[in-house]
């Protein structure tokens, strides 16, 4: 069978990851479906749920073997210290890395045709002495290569100019070069993974009222314009730079197949609220297929039992679809 590999990583041990992924391998899927993570968590996820659950151990190098309900194979990363849900030990700052690592290594040798990522904690792993801005960041440097990270929920995409910045160093980081870069990676994997033929991106502005003709800045004006006026004469179907306050709007949404966001909180309010516990994020720019959930870590649900799994099916969902456009392409 020809079924396409799809790692998923735990992500944080106190977190919900590990029940979402019990959840997840109670479904139907049409491919592997790899668990990347330690045995005891995951065991005590299915417990704590009240769930079957069979790992089997990863044979790397075999075929696909066709996913079972309430099966996982598991390629086994040891945890670093004591785990406990709903309480951080920022001792496993270093297994969670791990298992990053491995789901980078083995996406980068085609071991995997997808990675599926659960959610971890940013304050955890940088108390655990680990420098650490978000999985987006963290691929981008396993891979060697520029990123976008890119949100879908059903029909809205919204990839973002700057990613993980407090919010006062977002204006300095809208330059020329930067953004004429990422606008690139969109379009390029709006057509490679997407399959979009020609598409159409609308670009929001930085400021209110996409600047007010300078009145209230000038990033429009000085670099966001030209950058758009440089990538239309090359054929790019662009439009902007919109207020962010009207880019959302329905008959605008309606002739765009994404939107670019100048920075987080501009663009992810919208999409979160469209979508939220349905809605993907997605890394484009890399050599592989990386796709994640739209939420945190939710300390305070673990182990509950009461974690909706929904933003990981999604998840997976997409990088199975985006996995097997990807192999019809390359055939």
């Amino acid at each position: 069978m020809n079924l396409p590999s799809i790692a998923v990583t735990a992500g944080e041990p106190a977190g919900i990851g590990p029940e979402l992924l019990v959840r997840l391998a109670q479904r139907d899927w049409d491919c592997a479906l790899i668990a990347i993570a330690d045995r005891g968590v995951l065991q005590r996820a299915a417990s704590a749920l009240g769930l079957p659950l069979q790992l089997i151990a990863h044979g790397g190098g075999q075929p696909a073997r066709q996913h079972r309900p309430g099966q996982l194979e598991l390629i086994q990363i040891d945890l670093a210290g004591d785990q406990q849900f709903g309480k951080l030990n920022p001792e496993n700052a270093r297994h969670v890395i791990a298992m990053l690592q491995r789901a980078a290594h083995g996406a980068g040798e085609g071991e995997f045709d997808a990675v599926v990522t659960a959610p971890v904690h940013k304050a955890a792993i940088n108390d655990g002495g680990i420098a650490f801005t978000g999985h987006t960041e963290f691929f981008a440097a396993e891979a060697g290569c520029d990123v976008v990270m890119l949100l879908a929920a059903g029909a809205l995409r919204v990839a973002l100019a700057t990613t993980h910045l407090p919010l006062a160093q977002v204006p300095a980081a809208i330059r020329h070069a930067e953004l004429s870069r990422t606008l690139r990676i969109l379009h390029a994997d709006l057509i490679a993974k997407f399959g979009i033929a020609i598409p159409r991106i609308l670009v929001l502005g930085l400021n209110p009222h996409a600047g007010e003709s300078g009145h209230l800045g000038r990033e429009e004006i000085d670099v966001i314009v030209p950058v758009l006026e440089e990538l239309r004469a090359e054929g790019m179907q662009l439009r902007g730079p919109l207020p962010a306050d009207t880019g959302f709007l329905p008959r605008e949404l309606a002739s765009c197949d994404a939107v670019l966001a100048m920075y987080h909180d501009q663009g992810l309010p919208v999409l979160k609220y469209a979508g939220f516990g349905e809605a993907v994020n997605i890394t484009l720019g890399l050599p592989w297929i990386r796709t994640s959930v739209d939420h945190g870590t939710a300390l305070d649900l673990a182990g509950s039992g009461r974690a909706d799994a929904g933003s990981l099916i999604a998840a997976t969902q997409l990088a199975i679809q985006l996995a097997n456009h990807r192999r019809t392409e390359i055939r």
